[in-house]
């Protein structure tokens, strides 16, 4: 994305656009799992999959039991796409790389809850939903 110029507005061939989201993914059974290098891991997992997908993430953080995020989206790109991948490709390396530590929390495959929460975000609440987000664990 690439964006425009004295603008917080991105653009692409043929539009203007500003789609910002708040995600929140929750894990399966509120499992305090998210925690040390599996958090930092699952961080790192989420950024570089929604760069991937030509996303900008603007703030990521949480706690053991959910994380919350927030990024700009092109508007090709849609939100429950967005969401499906994310939890697959974290969920799938995280396994991976994790499987023995994942084994003793999880007796099946699971990582993340099915459901989840996603909202847009406004230049008025922007703000407020970073400093939310970037605080999660003082709360």
């Amino acid at each position: 994305m690439k964006r425009k110029s004295n603008s917080n507005m991105y653009l692409n061939k043929h539009s203007v656009f500003l789609l910002q989201y708040h995600i929140v993914l929750v894990t399966k059974y509120r499992k305090k799992i998210l925690d040390g290098e599996i958090r930092d891991y699952v961080y790192e997992v989420i950024k570089e999959t929604l760069l991937n997908k030509d996303c900008n993430v603007l703030e990521i953080n949480g706690e053991e039991d959910h994380v919350h995020i927030l990024v700009e989206c092109p508007p090709d790109v849609a939100p429950s796409e967005i969401v499906q991948v994310t939890k697959i490709r974290s969920a799938r390396f995280t396994r991976k790389k994790f499987e023995e530590k994942i084994k003793e929390i999880y007796s099946t495959n699971k990582f993340w809850a099915d459901g989840y929460f996603i909202s847009t975000v406004s230049e008025k609440t922007l703000e407020n939903v970073t400093n939310y987000i970037r605080n999660q664990s003082h709360w």
